[in-house]
């Protein structure tokens, strides 16, 4: 007898089998198809990360020649019919033996499949054999299951699941992959005293992108080493007093070539940046900071700017605040970045200064005084990413829906909103300050290591001398 598919049965509740009910040849079955998610996730709850699961570059020198689902991944569809249909409910689980026949891969339909064949009436002992297929019908996976069946009725709702969605980092993968192809390059670190901003440096100089120098107070660098519990073995120290000569002498690298990237430290940004803008490391450009976005429901990177120096820039900062942000993405191969010029509205209110700017920025624009960029304005958040939006509320816009950059009204927009993202869409930023000769890293203690590679990553490949093709259009 098999209790799949059984005519109006009530899929909200879990009803069990008791072993009085159960007769041998009972069956039941469940069907999954395996997703790249499903591995992912049974890898991040078992602590299995072994590669031949996760990385298809390792895979395909492997035994299959591909990635393949963990193996207890098919054995845990198994409990679950145990567990919820038969016996069900109530069932304690004391033995179970498999045998892996077949590789399963992502995209396989798995079948998993119990069936009574003993009872053993002395303790309500039941065996069963249990198998998992393949969509060909092949045996995957074989064994018998010893369980003691529950001796009394149980009916149970079902549990909804929470909804879970992984938080993959993928925008950055490119950027990286090609920043880590050439010669790492010579970044001063201002005023690495403190253990995070050690860690910071080895981490950009193990993954092979940049020769950190360290300039600061020797003893207070290393004493911050011996705190983080790293070797400052192989790494150039050059010492000063304090942390304002350490960003001038940063400032004296740069503008000689010995450093191709300022990296902040355990200073103040102002500190930095003040030696930055008073020294000829100054353009005619304004200086502003980018966040490069990688947000998981995005389909590409996004970047919001500016969310760290500018706090109420005028319609010209905002000019050359877009004008660093597009240069930035077409520095990494983006050919006509699309930038959302944001306001809270989507029509201009002489009211509303935001939406005047974002007015103006568009005809600026349309006029040659920014380049190499599709820019509109003003659009509303959601009109900026979300295309639905726009055509709900019939917005006609070569922007609207697919943005590469938004340009914010100020630095409190812009970093709330930057944080928003972050702590509730699962976001990562990569932060780097640009408009100078040289980008400038300015990194938080609270930056996850993803972030702290992207931003060494991205500020290599603005250093570079050629623009890269990293970005693939939308």
């Amino acid at each position: 007898m098999s209790f799949n598919g059984e005519a109006n049965v009530d899929t909200s509740f879990l009803r069990n089998r008791t072993f009085d009910e159960l007769q041998v040849g009972d069956t039941a079955s469940l069907v999954r198809i395996v997703g790249r998610d499903d591995i992912d996730l049974f890898a991040a709850v078992s602590g299995d990360v072994n590669p031949a699961h996760l990385d298809a570059t390792f895979a395909a020198t492997d035994l299959f020649g591909h990635v393949v689902a963990h193996g207890m991944w098919t054995g845990a569809l198994i409990s679950a019919v145990l567990g919820t249909n038969l016996p069900g409910p109530g069932t304690i689980y004391l033995a179970q033996d498999f045998r892996f026949l077949k590789p399963v891969m992502p995209g396989d339909t798995v079948t998993a499949t119990v069936t009574v064949k003993e009872k053993q009436a002395e303790k309500h002992i039941v065996l069963l054999d249990t198998v998992c297929t393949n969509q060909n019908g092949d045996a995957v996976l074989s064994g018998t299951a010893t369980v003691i069946a529950p001796d009394r009725t149980i009916e149970w709702p079902r549990k909804r699941l929470p909804d879970v969605s992984l938080r993959r980092h993928e925008r950055y993968e490119s950027f990286i992959k090609t920043a880590r192809s050439s010669p790492p390059i010579p970044a001063a670190i201002v005023h690495p005293c403190s253990p995070e901003a050690i860690l910071g440096a080895i981490e950009v100089r193990d993954e092979g992108l940049l020769v950190p120098i360290l300039i600061g107070p020797e003893a207070k660098i290393r004493a911050a080493a011996e705190t983080a519990k790293v070797s400052l073995d192989g790494l150039t120290i050059e010492a000063v007093p304090h942390s304002h000569a350490a960003a001038e002498r940063a400032v004296e690298f740069a503008l000689s070539g010995k450093v191709s990237i300022l990296v902040k430290g355990n200073l103040h940004t102002d500190e930095l940046l003040g030696a930055v803008v008073s020294s000829g490391l100054r353009t005619e450009r304004r200086i502003s900071h980018v966040f490069v976005m990688d947000v998981p429901a995005y389909a590409k990177p996004l970047v919001i700017t500016d969310a760290a120096v500018n706090i109420l820039p005028t319609l010209e900062h905002k000019r050359d605040i877009c004008q660093n942000a597009v240069d930035l993405l077409r520095k990494l191969g983006l050919k006509e970045p699309l930038v959302a010029v944001l306001a809270a509205v989507e029509t201009v209110n002489p009211q509303m200064p935001a939406t005047l700017d974002a007015a103006a920025l568009t005809v600026m624009a349309a006029r040659g005084q920014i380049v190499g960029a599709k820019v509109d304005g003003p659009l509303a958040f959601d009109n900026a990413v979300s295309p639905d939006a726009a055509l709900t509320k019939g917005i006609v816009s070569p922007v609207a829906g697919y943005a590469d950059i938004l340009l914010v009204p100020d630095l409190e927009a812009g970093n709330m909103l930057a944080k928003q993202l972050i702590y509730f869409a699962g976001a990562t930023a990569a932060g780097l300050v640009l408009g100078a000769r040289v980008p400038i890293v300015l990194t938080s203690r609270a930056d996850p290591l993803t972030a702290r590679i992207a931003s060494a990553a991205l500020a290599k490949l603005v250093a570079a001398p050629q623009p890269l093709e990293t970005i693939a259009p939308a």
